[in-house]
């Protein structure tokens, strides 16, 4: 539906020229010291836990295919979710300002990442792939504003690769 780079939203709600600033604070503590730390590439885990008071703990750890732990949260796998996430919102609430009512949504977003033969990685891209049962509202409008959501998500206006939408609109 949309690709390329994002697009840069000024966010800003007030008349004036001084921008909103939100601040967020997590606490990511490594547990995988196994009694030699990070002597030799193998004898250390990847594990992690993500803390943020008043949250729940999540369980983290490199991806496994640099000897992370596979039921564990990869960064990698919080990029994708943080953009389908935040699409998701931006998307639930235009379609509450435009009367649409959205009885479920689901995504089952997919991400790209390539990797020189250096090590040096990154997201080539992340398409998203919406599937949103409506009750009321204008079916066509409803499908027009994953374009909106995605001008005013703040992860997918943080990244520098494409992100792709490939909604599927269902009547209740």
């Amino acid at each position: 539906m949309f690709c390329g780079y994002p697009k840069i939203v000024n966010c800003n709600l007030e008349t004036t020229d001084k921008m909103k600033e939100h601040h967020y604070t997590i606490k990511v503590t490594w547990m995988g010291n196994q009694g030699q730390g990070t002597s030799g590439y193998t004898t250390y885990s990847r594990d992690h836990i993500y803390r943020s008071p008043g949250k729940p703990d999540l369980f983290g750890s490199s991806d496994p295919s640099y000897r992370g732990d596979a039921s564990r949260y990869s960064p990698e796998d919080l990029l994708v979710c943080a953009l389908s996430s935040c699409h998701m919102l931006w998307y639930l609430h235009f379609c509450s300002v435009n009367k649409i009512v959205v009885e479920k949504y689901e995504d089952n977003p997919t991400g790209i990442m390539v990797e020189e033969k250096d090590g040096n990685g990154k997201f080539k891209e992340v398409t998203l792939h919406p599937r949103v049962v409506i009750s009321s509202g204008d079916f066509f409008k409803a499908e027009a504003l994953h374009e909106e959501a995605h001008r005013f998500c703040f992860v997918a206006n943080s990244v520098n690769f494409p992100i792709n939408c490939e909604p599927e609109i269902v009547n209740a």
